[in-house]
């Protein structure tokens, strides 16, 4: 039926649309995969479609949050990285596309990419390309490999998906935190805490 599909798009459109790295978007479907009997390409080829959607909004939203959260001063750190990032030409893409074909949350990519106001053409034909292998392969291994329903849904809070989550975590703090001007131009490694306007600061502390 054509609403299982719609519901794979959707799935995975709401898992990567978010700011928050989620599990990725695969176990999404992956169960509905199993619990429908649905074809396995029509559910990778819809479901990287949703995810992609998903992405590019999150790219276009993301400045606008990053802009009511953080200093003005963070931004343009962040912005800073993104102008090297470009600079780095092939070499940047390559690196996106090493991470997208990794199993974990490609939000913080995302998040990044948004705050540092990279035009989405440069991620998301690389992220299309790595989020359409990784999936292929994790689908098709979660097909056969699933027993179940309730394995599925055991892997979702699995130690892997919890390791997943924090590495996303981990990384998102990397670029809020730390002062990419003073790492790229002095080679000098620094921390700045006070990144926050002062009415999320006080939320914060």
């Amino acid at each position: 039926m054509w609403w299982q599909y719609l519901l794979v798009f959707i799935g995975s459109f709401l898992f990567d649309v978010v700011p928050i790295p989620l599990p990725p978007a695969f176990t999404v479907m992956v169960f509905l995969q199993v619990v429908y009997g649905l074809d396995i390409w029509w559910v990778i080829t819809i479901g990287v479609a949703g995810s992609i959607l998903g992405r590019y909004l999150l790219t276009l939203y993301v400045p606008l949050l990053a802009d009511r959260i953080f200093k003005k001063s963070k931004n343009e750190d962040v912005q800073f990285l993104g102008e090297r990032m470009k600079d780095m030409g092939w070499r940047g893409q390559a690196a996106i596309l090493a991470y997208t074909l990794l199993p974990l949350p490609t939000t913080p990519i995302f998040i990044a990419s948004g705050m540092a106001r990279i035009n989405a053409i440069y991620v998301i034909p690389v992220f299309f390309v790595g989020k359409f292998t990784s999936d292929a392969i994790t689908v098709h291994i979660g097909k056969y490999a699933t027993e179940n329903i309730e394995n599925i849904i055991d892997k979702g809070a699995s130690l892997p998906s919890v390791i997943s989550l924090l590495m996303g975590l981990a990384f998102i703090s990397v670029i809020v935190f730390v002062d990419w001007r003073s790492l790229l131009l002095k080679k000098k490694f620094v921390l700045n805490f006070r990144v926050f306007r002062k009415r999320y600061a006080k939320t914060i502390d």
